[in-house]
């Protein structure tokens, strides 16, 4: 089949297929006029990389992640690894997000909101960042 339909079955645009085979993520096989085309395991290892993208997995990530689903011999704890690594960093960046809102709520709590120019957000973004934050 061709990009189109690859990218219509594995729900990728074409023009990230097209990234993905220069960046030697996915390997598509050419027709005689140098057109890709690509076999129906293709387009399973392009689902496979869309959901693998879909939660956060780097580019490296899905290397890793593809050659392990593609090796029968694997050890699922070198998945469980990678898995768990990216777990722990989108744990670490959920962290980071909730004492931004926890502060910014704070602010906008002492915030007056009225016609008057004092502002507490105003104030507190003027100011260098405490340490540790």
């Amino acid at each position: 089949m061709n990009i189109g339909e690859a990218a219509k079955q594995s729900g990728l645009p074409a023009k990230t297929i097209r990234y993905y085979e220069d960046i030697g993520l996915v390997l598509a096989q050419r027709d005689a006029n140098g057109y890709r085309v690509f076999a129906s395991r293709d387009v399973h290892n392009l689902t496979f990389l869309a959901r693998a993208r879909s939660l956060g997995f780097t580019i490296e990530d899905c290397r890793a992640l593809l050659a392990l689903y593609q090796d029968s011999d694997r050890a699922s704890a070198e998945v469980k690894k990678i898995a768990l690594d990216h777990l722990t960093e989108i744990n670490s960046k959920i962290a980071g997000l909730q004492a931004m809102a926890d502060t910014l709520s704070i602010l906008v709590q002492k915030c007056a909101g009225n016609d008057r120019p004092e502002c507490p957000i105003l104030t507190e973004l003027q100011s260098p960042k405490p340490e540790g934050s």
